[in-house]
Order: C-alpha cells, then sequence, then structure tokens
C-alpha cells in the first residue's frame, strides 16, 4: 500500500511542506515510516547524509520529535549556513575513511542512518562499512536511490562486482551464517551477530539491527505419524525431507 498524506506523517508532513526544498521518490515515505516510527517520541541520534536545501532535517526533526538529535552531513561547504536550531550540519566526504571514523567518535552513537549521499558505489560502500558498526543495537540503517548501481555515471553497471546491490547481496550471505556447511567460503562476522533483518524495496536498502546469538530449533505437540526415523527433516526446523 502506498503511504498518503492521510495515513503517514512524513508525507503529510511533505505535502504540506512550505520550509525548505525536500526532493522525495514518493513510495520512499512508506518506508521511512515502517522502518522509523519506533524511534518517534524518543531520545535518538538520526543521521542523514546528503543535506541538499536542508528540508528533510526540519522533517526529521519534526516526525522524531523534541528528543531526537538530528545532524546532517554534506560535502558541500555552503550546506554549513543550513544549520539552525534543531539541527546540526557536519561539513565532509563520506567516502573518506578518516572522516568517518572522527565522525563516529563525535556522535558517539546512531540510532537511525539515511544514506542519501552521493549515491556513489565507493561512497555508498565505505560508508556502509565504516558507520554501520556505529549503528546501535537495534539501530536501523538505510540507504536510498541505490539504482544507482545499475548507473554507469555513478560507477555501477547491471551485475558489476562493484555495485552496491552486489555487494549487498554478499550481506545476505552473511546475514545466514550461522548455516554454513562451507566454512572455506564464509563463516559468522559482526555482521552475522547484530543484523537482524534486510529489507530490499524500489531504490532502497534497510537493514534492522538485533543482537543475535545461533538460532536454535526446538519441537513441541504430539507426532502425527510414528517417529522411526524416516520422516525426520534432515534440517532442524523445517519440514523438507
Amino acid at each position: 500500500m502506498n503511504a498518503t498524506a492521510d495515513d503517514n506523517p512524513l508525507r503529510r508532513y511533505f505535502e504540506s511542506n512550505r520550509g525548505r526544498l525536500i526532493d522525495k521518490w514518493l513510495h520512499y515515505f512508506e518506508v521511512y515510516h515502517r522502518h522509523f516510527q519506533r524511534f518517534r517520541g524518543q531520545r535518538c541520534t538520526v543521521l542523514e547524509i546528503g543535506v541538499f536545501h536542508g528540508g528533510s532535517l526540519q522533517m526529521w526533526r519534526e516526525y522524531f520529535g523534541p528528543d531526537a538529535r538530528i545532524v546532517g552531513m554534506d560535502k558541500n561547504p555552503r550546506c554549513a549556513q543550513l544549520a539552525a536550531a534543531g539541527h546540526e550540519i557536519v561539513i565532509g566526504d563520506q567516502s573518506d575513511r578518516a572522516f568517518l571514523r572522527r565522525l563516529r567518535s563525535q556522535l558517539g552513537g546512531i540510532d537511525v542512518l539515511i544514506d542519501d549521499g552521493g549515491h556513489g558505489m565507493v561512497q555508498q560502500i565505505v560508508t556502509f562499512e565504516e558507520l554501520f558498526p556505529a549503528i546501535h543495537p537495534h539501530g536501523v540503517y538505510l540507504c536510498e536511490d541505490v539504482h544507482t548501481s545499475y548507473w554507469r555515471e555513478y560507477g555501477g553497471a547491471f551485475r558489476s562486482p562493484y555495485s552496491f546491490i552486489e555487494y549487498s547481496k554478499l550481506l545476505v550471505d552473511q546475514l545466514n551464517a550461522w548455516h554454513s556447511r562451507d566454512p572455506q567460503s564464509f563463516n559468522v562476522t559482526d555482521f552475522t551477530r547484530s543484523a537482524f533483518s534486510m529489507h530490499y524495496y524500489d531504490s532502497m536498502l534497510v537493514i534492522e539491527k538485533a543482537p543475535r546469538e545461533a538460532p536454535t530449533s526446538k519441537r513441541t505437540g504430539v507426532p502425527s505419524f510414528p517417529d522411526d526415523g524416516d520422516d525426520a527433516p534432515p534440517v532442524a526446523g523445517t519440514g523438507y525431507a
């Protein structure tokens, strides 16, 4: 269902916006609200990479509430003049690992990370690698406009091994690494232990964090057939023979 101004406060704000300029694909608002609404009214740190004209920072302030810390980051120095009561502006290059590490230290942790920056492959990958570990254990990472993975002018191309989409597909393996029977290929990593779910949408990837341990399987109830060993599934927790 597409978010409308009637059922989504972000879409409602956007449609009635008289503040600074905001430029968004309309289907993004449903995704934002689905994954961000649990942070509303909470003390949290929201980092948006890509300030543009500053309108989305005003929107996030309204949406998350007065207790949220709203930080915008952009490499364009002119964005510094958009700093105002309610949000902060940091100037830096998201492909600069040293800068991102300093930013991590400065913020002391992130609850919601929105990558709406330069949309280049190196930018998106470096940002994920440096800032995902800084997201709090129950925080959310969102990268938008990932359709640039299919555009050569951004360093992407269909099935290019250097695109962010292809990079993120490897994270699907890491999400399931507890079940690896080929330790020479992939093992449990910090991502496996900290990522609860991955959500792909048109032009967006959302990763929700939660501390994880090795999954366990359990059976309850009375068998419907004699347990002679033939009906036991080869993989615990599945019904497939």
